[in-house]
């Protein structure tokens, strides 16, 4: 294994042994997003010469959560728990040497082409071998995509000194009652695994 997958392995073993987790699972109705993004895909396209993935209305919604509950965005330093007033989400990404996770910074200061724009970037840098330390350090929150390769649940490791992680899972049709009619919608798992002792 080379270097940095060993120093990713002893970290998120280091948090298993010593954090008290816990997770909550949560089904979101896909659909308004889905139709959003296809209305707006093109035109989205043309004017920022980008696609408009799903990462960015995560991202959003985790800043405009974030901000709402802090504690979330809370890390832990030592024997303290130290509250940022800026949002910089880890976004892990799949390299050729491992799973890492770039951050992108002042989340909450950002659009969706901005977010867009930045996780291209990180991922190219990620794929290429040219991310610095720099790029991966300092986060205060983490989105995991298992979803990519068909997960459907899972409970991704908090990423220290973050207090929390949102697992997201693959998009899948499902029939859901809605004001007592059943409807087909695109339905999205995810799960907040959390630092129990910082958020209660």
């Amino acid at each position: 294994m080379s270097r940095m997958r060993l120093r990713i392995a002893e970290r998120l073993k280091s948090a298993q042994n010593t954090c008290a987790m816990l997770t909550t699972f949560n089904e979101v109705d896909m659909s308004n997003v889905i139709e959003m993004r296809n209305r707006h895909k093109d035109a989205f396209l043309k004017k920022h010469g980008i696609k408009l993935g799903f990462m960015s209305a995560f991202v959003k919604a985790s800043a405009f959560a974030l901000q709402d509950q802090p504690v979330v965005n809370a890390v832990i330093e030592e024997n303290n728990i130290v509250y940022r007033k800026y949002i910089d989400i880890s976004v892990a990404v799949a390299s050729p040497k491992g799973l890492v996770v770039p951050v992108l910074r002042n989340c909450e200061t950002k659009n969706f082409a901005d977010v867009e724009k930045e996780i291209n970037e990180l991922g190219t840098k990620a794929r290429d071998g040219t991310l610095a330390v720099e790029d991966m350090d300092g986060g205060t929150f983490t989105i995991s995509n298992g979803g990519v390769f068909g997960s459907l649940y899972g409970t991704p490791i908090i990423n220290p000194p973050q207090s929390a992680i949102l697992g997201m899972h693959a998009i899948v049709d499902r029939p859901v009652a809605v004001k007592g009619q059943v409807k087909r919608s695109q339905v999205f798992p995810t799960s907040i695994h959390f630092f129990e002792v910082v958020i209660r």
